[in-house]
C-alpha cells in the first residue's frame, strides 16, 4: 500500500529546499512571491541559497535542509527549486523512517526524479514528477498548473493524464496493463545503475524522458537500462519528449523509437509532454497507473492524496 500525502491547499505552508544545484536568489525569491500571491505560506530551508561549487551545500547540508522539512509538521509540500545535477549524494543521508511516518507532497523533475523514485521504493510515499520552484512564474502554461493542483488538491480514483490540445499521445504497442509507475529523466537513472538506489522497474510501467542529449547517447544510456534489465522487467513504457536532442548520424529521436523501442514488444504510449519542455503533465510516481494503448489513454486508477 503506497504512502499518500495529505491534499494541498491554498493556505497550507510550503517548504523550499535545494537539494542539486544552486540557483540565483533573484530567481529564489520572485518565485517565492508568486507562490504567497497563490495564497501560500513558505518556510525556507537553511540552505536554499547556499552554493558549494556546482552544488547547493554539501550533501549532509542538502539531506539535512529535505530532513528538516519532513520532521516540520506545519510543512504540507516540499518544492525543490530545481534540478540540475548532485541529488543522488543526499540519498544515503535520508532518514526513511522519518519519511515514511510523516508523508508529504514533493514535486520535481531533472534530477530531482532520482530521489522521487527513491521515496516511493525505500518510503512507500507516492511523489510528483511535476513542477519545481523554478515553474512558479507568470508565463507558465495553465496546463502546468492544472496538472499540478488536480493531482496534488484533489482526492480522486480516476484521473486521466491528458496531454495539451494540438500534441496527441501516440501508442506504437498494442497492450493494456494497470502497475505502479515509476520513472523520469534517463540520465539520472543511468546514473544510480550499480548502486543501492538504482530504480526498480519490476512490475512496474516505466515512463522515461529527457533534454538535450545526442541521439547517439540517448541510445547509450537506453542501452545501458537495457543490459540492466531495466526494460524487461517493465510491464509497460510510456516515453515522454526528448528535449532540444539532436539527431546523430541522422537518427532521429523518433526513428530511435522506432528502432529500439517497438521492438521490446512492451505496451508503449510515446510523445507524453512530461519534463524538460514547455508542456509539463504531472506524473505521479508509486500510483496505481492504467496504460491502455487500444484507447490511447494514460490513467491514474487510485488516489495520489490523502483528504
Amino acid at each position: 500500500m503506497p504512502n499518500r500525502p495529505s491534499l494541498l491547499q491554498r493556505g497550507d505552508t510550503i517548504g523550499i529546499v535545494t537539494l542539486g544545484s544552486p540557483l540565483d536568489a533573484k530567481i529564489i525569491d520572485a518565485r517565492i512571491q508568486f507562490l504567497k500571491a497563490l495564497g501560500f505560506n513558505i518556510v525556507m530551508g537553511n540552505y536554499v541559497y547556499a552554493q558549494n561549487g556546482f552544488l547547493a551545500g554539501t550533501d549532509e547540508q542538502r539531506a539535512s535542509d529535505l530532513m528538516m522539512m519532513f520532521e516540520n509538521k506545519q510543512v504540507k509540500m516540499i518544492l525543490p527549486t530545481r534540478g540540475g545535477t548532485g541529488v543522488d549524494g543526499i540519498i544515503p543521508y535520508l532518514d526513511f523512517t522519518v519519511i515514511q511516518n510523516n508523508p508529504k507532497i514533493i514535486s520535481g523533475y531533472s534530477d530531482i526524479t532520482v530521489l522521487l523514485n527513491v521515496l516511493y521504493q525505500y518510503g512507500s510515499l507516492i511523489t510528483f514528477h511535476s513542477l519545481l520552484l523554478i515553474d512558479f512564474k507568470s508565463g507558465t502554461p495553465d496546463y502546468n498548473f492544472n496538472q499540478f493542483f488536480s493531482a496534488t488538491s484533489l482526492y480522486s480514483s480516476n484521473r486521466i493524464i491528458q496531454n495539451p490540445p494540438g500534441i496527441p499521445l501516440v501508442s506504437r504497442v498494442a497492450g493494456n496493463v494497470s502497475a505502479p509507475l515509476v520513472g523520469g529523466n534517463l540520465t539520472s537513472f543511468v546514473d544510480t545503475l550499480g548502486t543501492p538506489f538504482e530504480i526498480d522497474t519490476r512490475g512496474k510501467i516505466l515512463f522515461l524522458e529527457e533534454t538535450h542529449e545526442p541521439t547517439n547517447t540517448v541510445y547509450r544510456y537506453l542501452n545501458h537500462l537495457k543490459l540492466a534489465g531495466k526494460l524487461t522487467d517493465c510491464l509497460g513504457i510510456i516515453m515522454g519528449e526528448c528535449t532540444g536532442c539532436q539527431a546523430a548520424y541522422g537518427v532521429s529521436y523518433e526513428d530511435l523509437i522506432n528502432e529500439f523501442i517497438v521492438p521490446l514488444g512492451k505496451p508503449l504510449i510515446t510523445n507524453l509532454a512530461s519534463g524538460h519542455g514547455v508542456y509539463k503533465a504531472a506524473i505521479p510516481i508509486g500510483a496505481m497507473v492504467n496504460l491502455n494503448t487500444d484507447r490511447n489513454s494514460i490513467t491514474v486508477i487510485e488516489p495520489t492524496v490523502s483528504v
